[in-house]
């Protein structure tokens, strides 16, 4: 394909096996890899495209037609042949991911050096306040979030681990520990395309996965189905559950520990600058802190400053988090200005949440500076809610959560 170091490559598709085979061969040649959401509309989706300004996309034939006015060469995904009178038949299709996987490497290929102060990834985020911006992080940053999830998830580097990812692949949480983490460590991911209940725990019984990461609607739903999820399904391989997005209340946490008391619940916090987790409880008893976003991952430092005056404060003070560490992103792509006012000269990041941290070093996440409204663990900037509002209707019912 002629893809070479520094090029931009879109990836629009749900969850798939293929999905961390297409993220590593872009990184092993020095390209980089943008993801967008299959839900983003093809206004939003040529927005991204116009900043990051990909030379080659990879999709599926039903969300091809969400790329054709970009002009775009596309890669297919999920065929080996164009369906007839499909959209992805008028656009500039480059091929299939099925021929090029059977196609030898060309003798000729140049390998360009590649350095962990690179970029790697370039992942939409709303960041502190405004629109959405390309967080670029470099393959240093994700080399030390790999050894994050090793680390925190104690994998062994044994195939007994079996991770069901319910999470989405383009999102920092999915690209860190599925496509990237987790098959570091050797372990299984079961993979499903999109989040369905029936499906996710189908799966586990089927599968005997032992991990499930998921966030805070799952869980909720996990606690209200309980009797009928435990007469239909078994879940006895079923170890521990991993939730992210949002704090776990006493209520949330106690209800799902008496409907479920041989599995362990852990939690974790991280944003999209942070390459992925920046705190996390690693046993039961911490995450009966209740509350807590954990303690901070390895090799990341903190600091609860006073957001005016930028003064550090101390022990069960609430201020704006700021953490610095080898996972904090390099900035945001082509906007010195967002990068200046987010990352400042000694490389802190300044998160946008209120939090304090106690005696013990637990992290406790109580407001947020951002100007940002959390639907269903996506951030919807205040600068787009009205377009969204005419995009997807359903947000407007953000306030009932299923």
């Amino acid at each position: 394909m002629g893809i070479r170091k520094g090029d931009v490559v879109l990836l629009l598709s749900p969850n798939s096996i293929f999905f961390p085979i297409i993220c590593l061969s872009v990184l092993s040649l020095g390209a980089i890899i943008t993801t967008t959401n299959p839900l983003n509309t093809t206004r939003e989706i040529a927005k991204q495209a116009a900043d990051s300004r990909p030379v080659l996309a990879f999709t599926t034939q039903q969300l091809a037609p969400k790329l054709a006015e970009l002009g775009l060469p596309v890669v297919l995904i999920d065929s080996e042949e164009l369906a007839p009178g499909s959209a992805a038949g008028q656009m500039r299709i480059a091929g299939t991911l099925e021929k090029m996987m059977r196609t030898a490497t060309g003798a000729k290929r140049v390998r360009d050096r590649i350095d962990q102060n690179d970029m790697a990834t370039l992942l939409y985020s709303s960041g502190t306040t405004g629109a959405s911006k390309g967080v670029v992080s470099s393959h240093r940053n994700l080399i030390a979030m790999v050894q994050t999830v090793i680390s925190r998830f104690n994998l062994d580097h044994t195939d007994s681990h079996r991770f069901i990812c319910t999470v989405p692949m383009f999102h920092i949480y999915g690209l860190a520990a599925f496509a990237t983490g987790i098959l570091a460590a050797g372990s299984t991911v079961i993979v499903l395309s999109k989040f369905d209940l029936h499906e996710m725990l189908s799966s586990i019984e089927k599968y005997r996965a032992t991990y499930l990461p998921l966030v805070p609607p799952i869980l909720i739903a996990l606690v209200n189905g309980a009797s009928q999820i435990r007469s239909k399904y078994d879940l006895s391989s079923l170890q521990s559950v991993l939730s992210g997005g949002a704090p776990l209340s006493k209520e949330v946490t106690e209800g799902f520990l008496e409907k479920y008391p041989r599995v362990t619940i852990l939690q974790g916090y991280g944003l999209t600058e942070s390459t992925g987790m920046g705190a996390s409880t690693d046993t039961l008893e911490e995450s009966r802190r209740y509350g807590t976003a954990g303690m901070l991952s390895p090799s990341m430092e903190a600091k609860v400053v006073d957001p005016e005056t930028g003064a550090a404060l101390g022990v069960n003070q609430t201020g704006e988090l700021w953490l610095k560490g080898p996972t904090i992103m390099k900035g945001y792509f082509g906007n010195v200005e967002a990068t200046a006012s987010t990352l400042n000269s000694e490389g802190w990041l300044r998160t946008g949440d209120l939090c304090y941290i106690d005696e013990d070093g637990f992290i406790f996440v109580v407001d947020r500076l951002k100007e940002l409204i959390k639907y269903k663990g996506y951030q919807v900037p205040p600068a787009e809610l009205e377009s969204l509002l005419l995009t997807h209707p359903d947000i407007a019912d953000a306030a009932v959560i299923p």
